[in-house]
């Protein structure tokens, strides 16, 4: 979503590179670029002049003036803006002292409640919590039946007892709820309640009285990132027509312009708290604003990928990998099982793309990563699954005649068998390297970097001495002028132009050297 922005931002900073200091003309080129690059990305006005006026103060003090590097100093400022209009700090949910915790949704027709729902609650079960989904849209055809199918498959439990379709009373099933979820032992209940417009009244006013019978601990507002500046205006309008306590951005990897998801903070005065970024339930977290700034500036986003990683893999495997790799027989343990198990780790961690996206500068080969076949892993799978468990043991007794079998059975080519087996060759010798504390292959002398224990030890030069002639008359005339020196230094002082006494004992400092003393 936010791709247009970052590259905009990302040639505007390659123009900043290589000065060594930033004149007026400079900071106001920036300020005009930035300014350009927010408005297309949809962000709202207000926003935008805020923001610029805050860069452009920042850039002209100390700390870009007085810095080494002043490009660098203005990603700095830039980046510490962004994460200010996104909100600022994380914002956690606040939970009742006495349980269950009520989370109520609100948001606009289509903006996807009840899919996050669900979403919701899977998440929250992941944090230990035992979610309660309450089906208070009763005015959307099968809205109860979509969020029954959608607790279903997050694996929570759901309160409905009302079909839905234009029947019933969702402030009584609201009301019901709670003590449904006191008596079943739930800490938490999620209300989905009706899509409304922000100038419908009696929806509206339908929200409210939800909210004041169950008294909700959170409101959340979802808002459906890809709908522009109107996202905004309905923010307002519920703000000032129910309340809430947070947002919600559902939709954040469509390919609309975002800018309004970046200015909803700021105008309402209310932090975003999680985003949906995919259809699978699984695609929702926390929202961080330091890290989707981040993100924006193609800086990265490793913190996430490290908890997506420690979510998905297991420590007791990764370990056992690990010693496999750094086993005596060169990583000679680590097989092709092993390597499937690792490629199916990493498959659940999600999109390989989106994995790739979260790493740093991965902005400058989006095209490459965007066009990235997911099911080349499928493909690998396949081939791997294709021998015989001796061969996924022992890759080198692969002949010809075996590759003709497994290309047969996992309906590849020859050459594309061979092309896997060579490279897992590659792949262990490499992560054994690693492994063992050699580092990155073909950089040696450097910590880390193939440039472990055993190594290449770096060789010391000895210093050379003054070169002697190798004519005997020339050389003991170069000794005589050298001793002739010797003794003239010795009449007149040292180095420093002081006495050389003939021992220690009677030595003294001259009297312009005693007064520093």
């Amino acid at each position: 979503m936010f791709d247009t922005l970052s590259d905009r931002l990302s040639a505007t900073f390659k123009n900043l590179r290589g000065k060594g200091r930033l004149s007026e003309a400079d900071i106001d080129a920036t300020a005009r670029e930035i300014r350009i690059a927010l408005l297309e990305a949809d962000v709202a006005l207000p926003v935008v002049r805020t923001f610029i006026a805050n860069v452009k103060e920042r850039a002209r003090g100390a700390e870009v003036s007085q810095a080494l590097n002043p490009a660098q100093q203005v990603v700095k400022i830039v980046n510490e803006e962004l994460v200010s209009i996104l909100g600022g700090e994380t914002r956690r949910l606040r939970f009742a002292k006495t349980a269950p915790t009520v989370i109520m949704l609100a948001g606009l027709q289509g903006a996807g409640k009840t899919t996050l729902a669900g979403k919701l609650g899977l998440w929250l079960k992941g944090q230990g919590h035992s979610p309660l989904l309450v089906a208070c849209d009763l005015q959307r055809p099968n809205a109860v039946n979509q969020l029954s199918v959608v607790a279903e498959r997050a694996g929570v439990a759901v309160y409905a007892p009302e079909p839905g379709n234009g029947v019933g009373d969702p402030v009584q099933v609201a009301k019901d709820s709670i003590e449904f979820a006191k008596a079943k032992v739930h800490d938490i209940v999620i209300v989905d309640t009706a899509g409304r417009l922000g100038i419908d009244q009696e929806l509206m006013r339908q929200a409210a009285d939800i909210r004041d019978a169950v008294s909700p601990d959170e409101i959340l507002f979802v808002v459906d990132a890809m709908i522009g500046q109107d996202a905004v205006n309905t923010a307002e309008a519920f703000r000032d027509g129910v309340g809430f306590d947070g947002v919600v951005l559902s939709k954040l990897d469509g390919d609309a312009r975002g800018g309004a998801a970046l200015s909803i903070a700021h105008v309402t005065g209310k932090q975003i708290m999680f985003a949906s970024n995919g259809e699978k339930l699984e695609d929702f977290d926390a929202f961080h604003p330091d890290r989707m700034a981040s993100r924006i500036l193609d800086m990265g986003d490793l913190l996430t990928l490290i908890e997506q990683a420690e979510k998905t893999f297991s420590q007791e495997e990764a370990a056992k990998m690990a010693s496999k790799l750094q086993s005596s027989k060169g990583g000679k343990d680590f097989t092709l099982d092993d390597f499937l198990a690792q490629m199916e780790q990493v498959r659940k961690m999600g999109s390989i793309s989106k994995l790739l996206g979260m790493l740093p500068g991965m902005g400058q080969i989006k095209d490459q990563i965007n066009n990235i076949d997911e099911r080349d892993i499928d493909r690998t799978a396949a081939i791997i699954k294709s021998m015989t468990p001796k061969e996924r043991a022992e890759p080198t007794i692969i002949n010809g005649s075996r590759r003709a079998r497994i290309a047969k059975g996992a309906g590849v080519e020859v050459s594309v068998v061979k092309s896997l087996v060579e490279r897992f060759f590659e792949a262990r010798k490499m992560m054994s390297k690693m492994a063992q504390g050699g580092g990155m292959p073909g950089m040696p002398g450097m910590p880390g970097m193939g440039g472990g224990p055993g190594r290449q030890k770096k060789q010391v030069k000895q210093a050379k001495g003054k070169r002697k002639s190798g004519n005997p008359m020339k050389r003991k005339a170069e000794e005589q002028a050298a001793a002739a020196r010797r003794e003239q230094a010795a009449q007149n002082g040292g180095a420093l132009g002081l006495p050389a006494p003939q021992d220690g004992k009677n030595f003294e400092l001259p009297d312009e050297f005693k007064k520093f003393m």
